[in-house]
């Protein structure tokens, strides 16, 4: 018998993978959310099937949240447009490359890898591709919009216009960039895709040990992402902490809209069900 806010039932498949898997009366559906236990009460709320801890901010709070953190945005914004950031940036710039510290070098140039062209081409499709190829159509569909944070930095961009921090004024690793500096193309998409990539696994993926490490690895990705931007002199502080703030609002909208839209498919599934079983 399943622990309370378990699913009930695994088969081998599930256990080697850690995915939900198989459609029966009394087992959910692949892709179901891990905590979601079937109900026998009707339709299915974004609540029951999303928990508040896994389903992050929601409704009021997330508006709120989404509604202060694009407002900061917005301030930050002008400041830069104003030129009125320049000497806090430069200032942290030079602190955080006191740092001379070999593996700390190395630390920043790994973060940052996954970021640069051609991987950084390569690497969303196909996690988008791989959940496809693996029978999850729904969170491949979003995996590959939360790529669409890369849209919105290069539309900023062309807005924005702001010049990249030189070697006249700090150190700046070599590097196939270019454009303008604000926003951190970097730090939005590493946001959108890895974030959502995280938001899926903890809310699908039932083995503990693997849940946790691989959370704990694209956390520490996207925390990373932004000193390495800065350290690596490609970025100022002020691009890295707008595109924190942008890439959590899209991260939070999209994942908003994902839980809705598995919703009302896990109610339409089990419709189907029941009228298949006359239940």
């Amino acid at each position: 018998m399943a622990r309370a806010g378990t699913l009930p039932g695994r088969d081998r498949g599930e256990h080697a993978t850690g995915f939900v898997s198989m459609v029966t009366p009394h087992r959910p559906a692949r892709g179901t959310p891990r905590r979601h236990v079937v109900s026998s009460t009707g339709r299915l709320s974004v609540r029951e099937v999303f928990p508040p801890r896994v389903a992050m901010a929601r409704g009021k709070t997330a508006i709120a949240v989404v509604a202060v953190a694009l407002s900061i945005f917005a301030v930050i914004f002008a400041l830069v447009k104003r030129n009125h950031s320049a000497s806090v940036d430069l200032r942290v710039t030079r602190q955080l490359q006191r740092q001379q510290q070999p593996w700390f070098s190395k630390l920043m140039q790994a973060v940052s890898w996954p970021g640069y062209p051609p991987q950084s081409r390569i690497i969303p499709p196909a996690l988008a591709a791989g959940m496809l190829v693996l029978g999850f159509p729904l969170e491949a569909l979003f995996q590959l919009a939360a790529w669409g944070a890369g849209g919105i930095s290069s539309v900023i961009k062309r807005v924005m216009r702001r010049s990249r921090p030189s070697s006249e004024h700090v150190w700046v690793q070599p590097a196939r960039i270019g454009g303008s500096s604000f926003p951190s193309g970097h730090v939005l998409i590493y946001t959108g895709v890895y974030g959502f990539l995280a938001f899926l696994i903890e809310t699908l993926v039932r083995s503990n040990r693997l849940r946790r490490a691989a959370i704990g690895a694209l956390v520490s990705l996207i925390a990373l992402v932004g000193p390495s931007r800065i350290y690596l002199g490609h970025h100022w502080f002020t691009d890295v902490l707008a595109s924190y703030l942008l890439g959590g609002s899209y991260l939070l909208g999209l994942t908003a809209l994902y839980r809705r839209v598995k919703t009302g498919w896990l109610n339409r599934r089990y419709e189907r069900l029941r009228q298949e079983r006359g239940i």
